[in-house]
């Protein structure tokens, strides 16, 4: 038995497919999904969400939104997502490393407002980065 999965953001549905199994990055840690799952509601972090429509895994960067699991239907809505495969590895790296520098400077100045904003920056890239297939450090 499958699940169908719609990924929507304001803009653009970024996947509507049926899958295996979906791993969603909840804010209380990843949630693993399969056929015949309770319902439910959970939100989501900023993180990758992984999707198996068949033998290999898909990966999509979700920037955070809520997922509603009912009958072998499962809907995530999110601020925005990006198919991992769309990623560019490279760009995605450099802009973690650039993310990285920035919060850093955030935590030397000590200013409240821009380490919460260059936090949220980092973990963007780093879903971004992940999604891709890069590594992060």
């Amino acid at each position: 038995m499958t699940l169908t999965v719609r990924v929507i953001t304001p803009d653009k549905v970024v996947w509507d497919d049926a899958v295996q199994e979906v791993i969603l990055p909840s804010t209380t840690g990843q949630l693993g999904i399969l056929s015949n799952h309770a319902p439910l509601l959970t939100a989501l972090d900023i993180g990758v969400m992984r999707v198996r429509p068949g033998k290999d895994w898909q990966n999509i960067a979700v920037m955070g939104g809520f997922a509603e699991v009912e009958n072998n239907e499962i809907k995530v809505l999110v601020n925005a997502a990006e198919m991992g495969s769309a990623i560019d590895k490279e760009t995605a790296r450099q802009d973690y490393s650039k993310a990285q520098e920035v919060l850093n400077e955030a935590n030397r100045t000590g200013e409240k407002p821009k380490q919460i904003k260059a936090n949220q920056a980092l973990k963007k890239a780093r879903a971004r980065l992940q999604a891709a297939g890069g590594t992060v450090n």
